[in-house]
């Protein structure tokens, strides 16, 4: 077995969804070794420039464009704080050694105090004004 960057490695967690297509491609597919590897080059463990090169390959065949595999992680990187996970969540989610290195790369990206006393301050309103007029005007009377 060949040790991820910085010769550590790390949890990925997943949707369930994505783990039930990986057991429909492992089923269909087998894995490799006796680690099991699920995608491989003839048998072979993929390495980066591997990687890069059928990425590459796939791409163009399908048409996407200039996307690159890093695209793809800073993508996920995005919907994990777009879903509002914590610094420290997407900093293990994307193997970072430490939370600032996330944060130097995502920090625009978390909304600010600005935004989130906005949007509470929204939220407030909505559950007060929400409510049918009749029954703030009701309710107000009743208590004279």
């Amino acid at each position: 077995m060949v040790a991820p960057k910085h010769w550590s490695e790390h949890v990925v967690y997943v949707a369930d969804e994505l783990l039930q297509l990986l057991a429909r491609h492992a089923e269909a597919v087998g894995t490799f070794g006796d680690e099991g590897w699920l995608f491989t080059l003839g048998g072979h463990l993929l390495n980066r420039n591997v990687a890069g090169n059928q990425w590459r390959n796939a791409r163009e065949a399908s048409g996407l464009g200039e996307f690159t595999l890093h695209d793809l992680r800073h993508f996920y990187a995005s919907g994990l704080i777009a879903a509002g996970c914590d610094v420290v969540t997407v900093q293990r989610a994307l193997g970072h050694s430490t939370p600032s290195i996330t944060l130097n790369v995502y920090s625009h990206l978390w909304p600010s105090a600005e935004d989130k006393t906005r949007t509470a301050a929204a939220g407030l309103m909505g559950a007060v004004l929400g409510a049918p007029v009749d029954s703030v005007l009701t309710t107000g009377r009743e208590a004279q």
